[in-house]
């Protein structure tokens, strides 16, 4: 007999939650203006906004921390990360900062000028938020596949090669980088495949354009290279990471990721120009150039984080629990992006609650509805995270709309699972008697979602 899945970890301690009533939580709501960002933490039974910073340390992370070396200048603890970094991605020069979007704001304050145009896989909020903020232009150049969610391609987060040498050949000398963010979030978590990355990086640079990878979620991306793409069974998860990296002139990334800690990030460069002058904006906006942001024992942490989370096991695991939710939401006919993704389902609210325009944000209702349901807190990513176009300051309707239910690390089980899945079951079976939606009251001119004040239609 073959044996069941497991879990490749064991439970060292628990943090009690607390169910509330339909009573509170129409309440909570109104009170956070209908934005489940605005929600407090107590408030929410099962958290699947975010996986950026919520995972659970292991025990070895935790040991970590207790050897932290929190010297202003040349701690032990920055050699530590600096040498995991440039052992598992070939990059020659580290800037520890204390989040992903730290890393951006470092680099790109040296890398974009105004009318730069840089293209991507789907640029996530806060990296078309630093380039938007700079008046550069951000381009989409992601596969169509990544458009129809019913559709089972493996690599859904591919660049469409035609696309990008289009943008390169139409603003040739205008173009400082290109962004490839693996895995790409914005259209459901999906994998960039190892030949579309290489494609990617020859293609730049026959235009000379370097190519900086959001690596956020670098890890999974080698996970399901190593499981989807021919060739790659034999190789290790380091192996993978290494060849994924080859070509890659530069990276970004939020380590409250792929790197199991609950903050951190850094840049990582093999341009020497570039991390000279990536120093200059280091220093007054994160700290010092060997901590950046961070504490010693975090860099500690993060270091043992990064090699724990290149092993197979550890990443089967965390990917196995998304694919049973997937399975799960199967059973009930509830449409998502497929093939699930690696830290997230995409439920699609445009096919959930066809009745509600677009002016009405389907994605920011169907959030709202499954928090009233059983109390879970969900991410839209969609309509509402799209802002406005920053000339003609309309609203940004031409992507996908999709609510993210997103699975910390090592934090939840599978009967955790379930319970989403029921309560998804039980709006997407009262779909039709939800006919509005929601409307904005106030609104911040770039990255809206997080602060937005909505009210009920």
């Amino acid at each position: 007999m073959e044996l069941p899945f497991a879990e490749s970890w064991k439970i060292k301690m628990v943090e009690p939650i607390r169910r509330s009533t339909r009573e509170e939580r129409e309440h909570w709501l109104a009170e956070a203006h209908y934005n489940v960002f605005q929600l407090k933490a107590e408030q929410v039974y099962i958290d699947l906004l975010t996986d950026s910073g919520t995972g659970a340390m292991s025990d070895r992370q935790w040991a970590e921390l207790m050897l932290g070396d929190e010297s202003y200048a040349g701690a032990t603890s920055f050699y530590k990360l600096e040498a995991v970094i440039k052992r598992l991605f070939g990059m020659k020069y580290v800037i520890p900062t204390h989040q992903g979007r730290a890393a951006e704001n470092v680099l790109f304050s040296y890398l974009v000028k105004e009318g730069n145009v840089i293209p991507g896989n789907a640029h996530f909020d806060t990296t078309k938020g630093h380039i938007e903020s700079r008046h550069a232009v951000a381009v989409d150049v992601t596969t169509a596949d990544a458009r129809n969610t019913q559709l089972e391609v493996p690599f859904k987060g591919n660049v469409d090669l035609d696309k990008l040498e289009k943008v390169l050949k139409e603003n040739a000398g205008n173009v400082p980088f290109m962004v490839l963010t693996v895995t790409n979030n914005t259209v459901g978590g999906q994998p960039v495949s190892m030949a579309n990355i290489k494609s990617t990086c020859a293609l730049c640079h026959r235009y000379g354009v370097p190519v900086v990878m959001d690596s956020a979620r670098f890890a999974e991306n080698a996970y399901f290279i190593k499981v989807r793409e021919e060739g790659y069974a034999g190789k290790t998860i380091k192996e993978i990471t290494a060849e994924m990296y080859a070509d890659a002139d530069a990276m970004t990334m939020s380590a409250k990721k792929d790197g199991v800690v609950n903050m951190g990030g850094f840049i990582g460069l093999k341009n020497k120009e570039w991390y000279e002058g990536a120093k200059l904006f280091c220093i007054p906006f994160e700290g010092y150039v060997t901590y950046g942001g961070m504490n010693g024992r975090d860099m500690n942490a993060l270091a043992q984080g990064l090699d724990e989370n290149t092993e197979f096991d550890m990443l089967h695991t965390r990917i196995h629990q998304v694919a049973y939710l997937a399975s799960k939401l199967d059973e009930y006919g509830i449409p998502y992006q497929r093939p699930a993704g690696g830290h997230a389902i995409f439920v699609d609210a445009d096919r959930v609650l066809d009745r509600i325009p677009k002016e009405e944000f389907p994605a920011q209702t169907l959030t709202c509805e499954l928090y009233l349901e059983a109390g879970i807190r969900a991410c839209e990513i969609g309509y509402m995270l799209a802002d406005r176009d920053p000339v003609t300051r309309e609203n940004r309707f031409g992507g996908l709309d999709l609510v993210r239910l997103c699975i910390p690390r090592r934090v939840y089980t599978d009967n955790h699972m379930d319970v989403i899945a029921a309560a998804m079951k039980n709006v997407y079976d009262r779909r039709e008697s939800i006919t509005r939606g929601v409307a904005i009251e106030w609104e911040a001119p770039l990255m809206r979602h997080f602060t937005v004040q909505l009210k009920r239609l």
